[in-house]
């Protein structure tokens, strides 16, 4: 028995993580299959057994479109730097709902999977990362809306400039997936201790939409004191980007994007230690 032993040759074993920085790439590469399989059951349940199914994607953000154009365009009479109102408030709001889908979801993981990771191993990093893309995918769905309504505002009206910026979405793109992880597995790691923080996190996404570019230009607020608080938002950098590259309207700062930036990596790094540092006994305090 002693000697079978010996020569067992296990497949994996499973031990704590002493480096706080450590993440298995490699781990998580042999569980792909299952990272698919995650994306694939979220955007099969997140329309199930509705009415309208998968026509949701298109319907939030066209009402949410229309209700900030009735809201800030007609109503309050806001400026949107000479765009047309429609592609001005979609160019932002495709970009934050990709965004606050992936905070909202993310910092909630540990809770909502509590009974799967109690029984069986798998890197826990796949759930935060199929979070990602399945909003990833409804991303792509909301920028083909705002692709259509972009293409008919170019041929029609020469407002719109297109610039060698657009080549930057897709780092934009990298950068939004990587802020909404960073802060999604940071928070959901709290809520393992701090149970009633979960109920900050979508006030606190609201709030910092207001405190961003999406329903007003940046050079709006020129000369206020409200501006530095608009520009340490880590979304800015990336929407005036954005609307700087396929709209033409503002300038590519690439002070304000290279601090975007180096908020994210700052926020991915403290994200991997404090979920590395709850990992090894969430399960007995959540």
């Amino acid at each position: 028995m002693v000697k079978e032993e010996s020569i067992r040759s296990w497949k994996e074993i499973i031990t704590p993580a002493n480096n706080l920085l450590k993440v298995d790439t490699k781990e998580i590469w042999r569980y792909r299959d299952l990272l698919w399989i995650l994306v694939r059951r979220d955007i099969t349940a997140i329309y199930k057994q509705t009415i309208l199914g998968p026509l949701w994607f298109f319907i939030q953000p066209v009402l949410t479109t229309i209700m900030y154009v009735l809201i800030f365009s007609r109503i309050g009479k806001f400026s949107t730097a000479g765009i047309p109102p429609v592609i001005f408030y979609l160019s932002g709001l495709v970009l934050w709902l990709y965004f606050s889908e992936c905070i909202l979801r993310t910092s909630t993981f540990f809770k909502d999977n509590n009974a799967i990771f109690s029984k069986v191993y798998f890197p826990r990093l796949i759930v935060p990362l199929a979070i990602i893309f399945t909003n990833l995918i409804k991303l792509s769905i909301h920028l083909a809306l705002f692709f259509l309504v972009y293409a008919f505002y170019l041929l029609s009206d020469t407002i719109i400039q297109p610039n060698a910026s657009a080549l930057l979405f897709p780092l934009l793109i990298l950068m939004i997936g990587f802020l909404g992880l960073g802060m999604g597995i940071i928070i959901s790691s709290l809520t393992t201790k701090y149970k009633d923080l979960v109920h900050l996190v979508s006030f606190a996404v609201q709030l910092m939409m207001f405190a961003s570019p999406v329903l007003f230009p940046l050079s709006s607020f020129d000369g206020s004191p409200l501006k530095l608080l608009i520009m340490a938002n880590p979304m800015t950098g990336i929407i005036e980007t954005f609307r700087y590259g396929l709209l033409g309207i503002g300038k590519l700062n690439y002070a304000l994007l290279g601090y975007d930036i180096s908020f994210i990596i700052s926020l991915l790094v403290i994200g991997i230690i404090t979920f590395n540092a709850v990992e090894k006994d969430f399960v007995d305090t959540i």
